[in-house]
């Protein structure tokens, strides 16, 4: 199944309207792109997109105009994203070894589920309830005079 584009309607009033208009002609692009982008920048980044006015993007940093991309960017040391692999790694190696032991319970159950109570013998039962003396014993020494 491949992917459909879906059509999404917004409704602005006519100043708001003619102001997207006069950003779209400025960047050159069609209105519908400026809606695009503004999508693609809420999907990017979960929602949490402020339209801001690009002086005051570059008051708030103290950049000129022009010499920073938007949106900015921020560079991670490489042992951040290392460690960051590592434990991603680790956590799939983890996910990997409940699974085996969730199977391996499963089928322990499965094996147990099998046996029938008839099957099982309880040791008191053999005994018949009664304490009689027998010539066996568990653990006792062999005592014989004879010898």
């Amino acid at each position: 199944m491949g992917n459909k584009n879906k059509t999404i309607s917004f409704r602005v009033s006519q100043e708001k309207f003619e102001t997207l208009r006069g950003i779209a002609e400025e960047r050159d692009i069609s209105l519908s792109a400026v809606f695009r982008d503004y999508v693609d920048m809420l999907v990017a980044h979960d929602g949490q997109v402020e339209v801001v006015p690009e002086h005051e993007i570059n008051e708030s940093t103290g950049q000129e105009p022009g010499t920073e991309s938007f949106p900015p960017k921020t560079e991670v040391p490489k042992s951040f994203i290392r460690e960051h692999e590592r434990l991603e790694l680790e956590a799939e190696h983890l996910r990997a070894q409940l699974q085996e032991h969730k199977q391996y319970v499963t089928q322990l159950r499965q094996e147990l589920d099998k046996y029938d109570q008839e099957d099982h013998v309880d040791l008191d039962e053999l005994d018949g309830g009664e304490q009689e003396e027998s010539p066996y014993r568990i653990g006792s020494s062999f005592e014989d005079s004879s010898l």
